[in-house]
């Protein structure tokens, strides 16, 4: 397992033969620092507490829980209360985007990278477009496949993962996907996939079972690993 971008002589032959390049969105194609997702959580909290009846205090304990148990905290509030989760999406995705600013490097690794690009997000397609064109690499992708598309199922059901395969004619063995949020890859690596986790630069680099490689530069990342691909 590696932290940060391989160095010189870092064995990527595992990634040859991908065709297919599957991102997640939040903490993954922008940093935690950047504080996009964090505001995003803030609202799914206030929207707990305000569901719910709860306190602040007792809104984090719940989400947390349904975020554990149900794959997201929206299939919680589903589940448990009945929530509409358009109403959900649209109140929790309100969040300025424009704190994102254009990623020259991450533009030019994606479009030197071979093969297709898609993001697999518990976003929304509106969520994605606009953090993606806040970047400057929303014209880098083949397709977008978010919670509605999911039936909102969130990562990691297996299920979901099995749709977006069957949409975009995606075959695992010749694919690899980048995330965050480590058990989401348990699923991926099982499939056949070629697994990232991405960090923050201030996160200790974790042991992943589930990954091939960490890294907390992942426009690095794709520039190395697309250098060491076969010509």
């Amino acid at each position: 397992m590696t932290a940060d971008k391989p160095p010189a002589g870092e064995d990527l032959s595992v990634f040859a033969g991908v065709r297919d390049w599957i991102f997640d969105l939040d903490d993954t194609l922008y940093p935690p620092e950047s504080g996009v997702f964090t505001a995003v959580m803030n609202r799914i909290r206030a929207y707990t507490a305000r569901v719910t009846g709860v306190a602040a205090e007792g809104a984090v304990a719940l989400q947390r829980d349904y975020a554990a148990r149900y794959g997201t905290t929206l299939r919680g509030l589903m589940e448990e209360h009945g929530v509409d989760p358009q109403d959900f999406l649209a109140e929790v995705h309100a969040v300025d985007h424009s704190v994102l600013a254009p990623h020259p490097a991450l533009a030019a690794a994606l479009t030197s990278l071979p093969g297709r690009k898609f993001v697999l997000t518990s976003g929304t397609h509106a969520h994605v477009g606009a953090t993606l064109s806040c970047l400057g690499i929303a014209d880098r992708f083949d397709g977008i496949f978010d919670i509605v598309d999911a039936g909102y199922l969130p990562k990691p059901a297996e299920a979901t993962y099995a749709a977006f395969l069957a949409r975009f004619s995606v075959e695992p063995t010749a694919a690899a996907m980048f995330e965050d949020t480590p058990r989401n890859l348990v699923v991926p690596r099982a499939l056949g996939m070629r697994t990232v986790l991405v960090v923050g630069r201030e996160t200790p680099m974790p042991e992943v079972l589930a990954a091939d490689f960490v890294t907390a530069d992942l426009a690095g990342f794709l520039t190395h690993l697309t250098g060491a691909l076969p010509g």
